[in-house]
């Protein structure tokens, strides 16, 4: 098929190679802006943009779907939309431009979940399974027919990094098999049934360490909060994240920081949470047990 495709991070990467190893023709790529990354602030084409210039893909990065981006989608001849990660509204407008619609790949089983941090908040509630979606866009938030919904097993330490990218690759090729039943004329989307749940934006807060909550529910939290915006803790006055834990089965009162065997470890409401690497605000990333025998008391 003649596809458009609208997505931006490294997650949509998979998605978008299978396609064209797949034979499809990628007419056009929308994606986000170019963005200051890094502590000198260089503009950086997204991954998304990066991939389809190396192979040739005309990109577009408008700041929204305006009407010249509508105007290229009509020029595009393309028959299909498909998005994954994308970060922008696709208005009605769009949304009706193309023969078949678009199609999203979400990462949860739909209605549950829906809306932009799906993984993160599924680690975060301590789920031990997690669906993969593909489902007709509509203008309503990730409420329209599913095509395909696959259930994948959480591993026990998986961060959402970890989970995220292991899920752009099996959504890679369940993307590119509802493409293939869209270029048939074979099958209908079903609409969704369940409860629906909802996956807001995660944001610095949501990374602070709780320690009246259980080890289990902050290793949840971590989990879902690693790499960002990445979970974090005081120690007096100053900031400390979390780059590597594990649970641990070693008692300690919550909040505080206890070194033990050369092993450091920080109090939770039940077991402690064993910090493996950490960064305290101003200073690199270093060895937990490293930084609590020098940390002030």
């Amino acid at each position: 098929m003649k596809l458009i495709f609208a997505g931006s991070p490294e997650v949509a990467v998979p998605t978008l190679a299978a396609l064209v190893a797949a034979g499809h023709d990628i007419v056009l790529v929308i994606t986000r802006p170019d963005a200051p990354i890094g502590r000198k602030r260089v503009l950086t084409p997204t991954p998304i943009a990066t991939w389809a210039v190396e192979h040739g893909i005309p990109v577009l990065k408008p700041e929204r779907f305006d009407d010249e981006v509508l105007e290229a989608i009509a020029a595009s001849d393309a028959e299909l939309g498909v998005v994954v990660a994308y970060g922008g509204l696709i208005p009605q407008a769009g949304l009706d431009a193309l023969a078949h619609g678009w199609i999203n790949l979400h990462f949860s089983a739909l209605p549950d979940l829906r809306g932009a941090a799906p993984v993160q908040r599924a680690l975060m509630r301590g789920d031990t399974t997690i669906g993969t979606s593909v489902f007709q866009l509509v203008a309503q938030l990730d409420a329209g027919a599913v095509w395909s919904l696959d259930t994948h097993d959480i591993g026990v330490d998986e961060t959402a990094d970890e989970l995220l990218h292991r899920l752009a690759d099996l959504g890679a090729s369940q993307v590119c098999g509802v493409v293939t039943l869209i270029d048939g004329g074979h099958d209908q989307p079903e609409d969704q049934h369940g409860e629906i749940t909802h996956a807001a934006k995660l944001f610095i807060a949501d990374g602070e360490f709780v320690a009246s909550e259980s080890g289990r529910a902050a290793y949840a939290r971590f989990r879902g909060v690693t790499s960002e915006p990445g979970m974090w803790f005081m120690d007096g006055e100053t900031r400390v994240k979390i780059h590597e834990a594990r649970l641990s089965a070693l008692s300690a009162a919550p909040g505080d920081i206890v070194l033990d065997n050369n092993r450091a470890y920080l109090g939770t409401a039940s077991v402690a949470l064993e910090l493996l690497r950490v960064q305290p605000a101003g200073k690199n990333a270093m060895n937990a047990a490293d930084w609590a025998r020098g940390r002030k008391h």
